[in-house]
């Protein structure tokens, strides 16, 4: 059996900014400690909502490696460092494993795309570039492209690659991926709400866009899914639903940044072009977190 890199609910960190839309490392800080108090199980950095897309390459190592220094250990911390360029995401992976990262977030080529036989074979080559574990993030929604249960099970054979964050809503097409892979692939929900039914098919734990406004719940909900207390698992999710489903009302990470806000964080707006919300849309928001949260 490959290493697991963590169990439990990932935090899909956001990358706060100053109004002049430079990196707010104060307020990363504070977000990283609130994390960590309120019982996160790993740090996802510089994934899609931690804004990866618009960070330059200087930017996405220096976050990465102030996320690792300020973490000191206390839980994994996982870089994005995939790319639709494979020598670029190569030379980042071997920046984020010499700075200390945990492992290693990759998400699939975007907009040139690939056929699966591209997609082995840029994976495979990234993953032997480094010695740390690689995650494959499957999210076709954002990158057009979706990676096959029999390209996993490719993939899979590959020591470095330990796992995937499977956001393709397809429940199908992953029962097929986990018979296929086995012990070989460990699987995370890239989706808040589909945490319960895929932990519950063997699952390990989730990355999330939802733990960034409340990790404790988060937590308690991997946990009770893990450790098969079903009842309290349904109920939690039952509980968050609305407030999972309002974090995407806009395209991430734009609601939850503007979440964060509203809790007193002051984590700045999204680079563009990603825009702020509607008024509409923050009433909504504000709506559905004050069911759980007090605000400012």
């Amino acid at each position: 059996m490959k290493k697991i890199v963590f169990t439990g609910s990932g935090v899909a960190l956001v990358t706060p900014f100053n109004p002049d839309m430079s990196v707010n490392y104060e307020e990363l800080e504070k977000l990283i400690e609130f994390q960590i108090e309120n019982g996160t199980d790993a740090i996802i950095t510089c994934g899609t909502t931690g804004e990866a897309a618009t960070l330059s390459g200087e930017e996405h190592t220096k976050v990465i490696d102030f996320t690792i220094r300020q973490v000191h250990g206390r839980v994994p911390v996982i870089a994005g460092t995939g790319s639709n360029d494979t020598q670029f995401a190569i030379e980042l992976s071997k920046e984020a494993e010499a700075l200390g990262a945990d492992g290693l977030l990759l998400v699939t080529p975007y907009y040139n795309k690939t056929s699966q036989r591209g997609l082995i074979e840029s994976f495979n080559r990234i993953a032997d570039s480094v010695k740390v574990p690689c995650i494959v993030y499957n999210v076709p929604g954002r990158t057009g492209l979706n990676i096959l249960p029999e390209t996993y099970y490719e993939l899979s054979k590959n020591p470095n690659i330990v796992a995937t964050k499977e956001a393709n809503h397809d429940i199908s097409a992953l029962a097929k991926t986990i018979q296929l892979c086995g012990d070989n692939l460990t699987v995370y929900s890239g989706e808040d709400v589909q945490t319960l039914p895929i932990l519950a098919m063997g699952g390990k734990g989730v990355i999330s866009v939802f733990a960034n406004v409340l990790p404790r719940a988060m937590h308690e909900l991997a946990t009770a899914t893990l450790e098969n207390r079903m009842a309290d698992a349904r109920a939690m999710t039952s509980r968050y639903v609305d407030l999972m489903n309002a974090l995407f009302m806009d395209v991430n990470p734009i609601p939850v940044k503007a979440a964060l806000n509203m809790m007193g964080f002051n984590c700045g707006h999204c680079r563009l072009p990603l825009t702020d919300m509607t008024e509409p849309m923050l009433e909504k928001l504000r709506a559905a977190l004050a069911e759980h949260v007090k605000l400012a």
